[in-house]
């Protein structure tokens, strides 16, 4: 992605996700907005094709365009209120979560929290967890034991990007490796 391309990315992420309203932007109650009014809120982004193409480039697939192609949406992610629209779905036996060696003692004896964003969000597979966490410093995998948390009642949701979402994941369902 060309740098212009990552600096309208991470704006785009920071007002689908968390601050519609600095953009001079309306957010309806699943989390879309207009592509028009987004494209005139803006500098950074051209062009709709230019849009089109940021999306299409994610390689986390962070936003969804909607059937009729007038609104665009952050898939997961948000500090604001919305529904996704997903429905409840059964994970794997195992998923995983990474995070930062620093972040490790609070986590393990708190539990996985959503902080400022709505859902905590885990990984099918241990290298993309590895990933997330190195953005955050010496990464740290920490395995979660889904299956048993689902059939204990606790839900989950899966997002259009195929990230897994729940609102709390206790200590003891936790482990490392």
């Amino acid at each position: 992605m060309a740098q212009e391309n990552v600096a309208a990315s991470k704006w785009l992420s920071f007002v689908l996700r968390h601050d519609p309203a600095s953009a001079g932007l309306a957010m309806d109650a699943q989390g879309w907005v207009e592509i028009a009014a987004l494209l005139a809120a803006t500098p950074l982004i051209a062009s709709r094709a230019e849009l089109e193409q940021i999306v299409a480039d994610s390689g986390k697939q962070r936003f969804a365009l909607s059937e009729d192609g007038a609104f665009i949406r952050a898939n997961q992610g948000h500090s604001v209120k919305v529904d996704l629209g997903l429905a409840p779905a059964e994970p794997p036996e195992l998923l995983f979560h990474g995070t930062a060696l620093a972040a490790l003692p609070a986590i393990l004896a708190e539990g996985l929290k959503p902080g400022t964003r709505q859902h905590v969000h885990l990984s099918s597979d241990a290298e993309t967890a590895r990933q997330v966490g190195a953005r955050h410093g010496r990464p740290v995998v920490l395995t979660v034991a889904a299956g048993r948390l689902q059939r204990g009642g606790h839900l989950f949701l899966l997002s259009e990007n195929r990230v897994w979402l729940t609102d709390f994941v206790p200590p003891d369902a936790l482990s490392q490796g």
